[in-house]
């Protein structure tokens, strides 16, 4: 099933973090994690939550769970505004605190991790990301392009409305950014529907992606949608969208926003469309969002962000642009 990728919980409460740690240990249990992963998860989870409550403005902890093909993993992150930090190097080191505390947190919290990355800055807050793995020997990434999805339900809801789902074949990858209109049950039955067929499409392309999906949802409410391939062997972005979701393509020396088809999947799509191609050479990158990240985004805001694992400059995006009143998505993908 197609739903939010990742679950919030607000860390400003100290009496809401045994109730955050227990939560999380349940979803990481279910999703067949090891015992002894997950014992190192509520670890990290304890450290996350007590840095948040001490250190930060507007804690959140964000938490996934993903199968990845029989060996899940946990992805954390924590995200404040807080201070940030001078050195956030220096601070990862054993024994180096800000607080009357012996500063074994972050050190910890590292060796704990399969991947543990932190990004700071001074005025704006950090964000931390902790990735566990139940088979660590599993954590290393050989694709060709890695992919890394923040969804998040619209706040007081229980399902998402936005869905990412893709595909691989031995010549393309394929990846979809659904928004269904509205939020809540019907919204998240559309996006799965239109999930269901992009997974039986046989062919590439996107254009024709979504005409098979327009097909296939026309008895639900209908969902905006913007699919993106790669093909392995001629290096080349494809992209075609309907509605509202934004696509960006970045490269190493400028970056192009892509233009979307005005409709409706499901219910009204435009007769003519063709697939808009990005040679790799000149575009390395690809950023989604749904309508509930403000698209106004200003990459200098982010120095040195190209040093770091992808969740991080999705969690910088969401952090610094999500509006908190819609279902929220962000999807970055690049080529390795």
């Amino acid at each position: 099933m197609v739903d939010a990728t990742h679950i919030s919980f607000t860390a400003d409460d100290r009496s809401y973090f045994s109730l955050i740690k227990k939560e999380i240990h349940r979803l990481a249990a279910e999703g067949g994690m090891e015992q002894g992963r997950i014992n190192q998860l509520d670890l990290i989870v304890a450290e996350m939550t007590s840095n948040l409550f001490k250190y930060s403005n507007d804690g959140e902890l964000l938490m996934g769970l993903f199968p990845n093909g029989g060996s899940p993993y946990v992805e954390l992150i924590s995200i404040d505004n807080g201070p940030g930090m001078v050195n956030p190097a220096r601070m990862m080191q054993d024994g180096i605190s800000t607080s009357n505390t012996l500063g074994h947190g972050l050190g910890s919290m590292k060796r704990m991790s399969d991947t543990f990355e932190l990004y700071s800055q001074i005025g704006w807050g950090t964000i931390v990301l902790s990735r566990v793995y139940s088979n660590p020997e599993k954590a290393k990434v050989n694709n060709q392009v890695i992919m890394r999805p923040i969804v998040v339900y619209k706040p007081g809801e229980k399902t998402s409305g936005d869905g990412f789902t893709y595909k691989k074949t031995e010549k393309y990858m394929k990846m979809m950014l659904a928004d269904g209109l509205g939020h809540g049950p019907e919204a998240n039955k559309a996006v799965n529907e239109a999930a269901t067929a992009f997974k039986v499409f046989p062919d590439y392309s996107p254009t024709e992606t979504l005409r098979f999906i327009h097909n296939a949802i026309k008895k639900t409410r209908g969902a905006v949608i913007n699919i993106v391939g790669y093909d392995f062997a001629r290096k080349v972005w494809a992209s075609a969208g309907i509605g509202n979701i934004a696509l960006r393509m970045s490269g190493p020396v400028n970056f192009k926003n892509h233009m979307s088809y005005n409709g409706i999947v499901g219910h009204n799509i435009p007769g003519t469309m063709n697939d808009q191609e990005y040679p790799v050479e000149e575009f390395n990158q690809v950023m989604l969002c749904s309508d509930g990240i403000k698209t106004r985004i200003d990459m200098s805001r982010y120095p040195l962000m190209y040093k770091y694992d992808l969740s991080i400059l999705a969690a910088a995006i969401y952090k610094d642009h999500a509006r908190r009143n819609d279902d929220m998505s962000v999807v970055i993908a690049k080529t390795k």
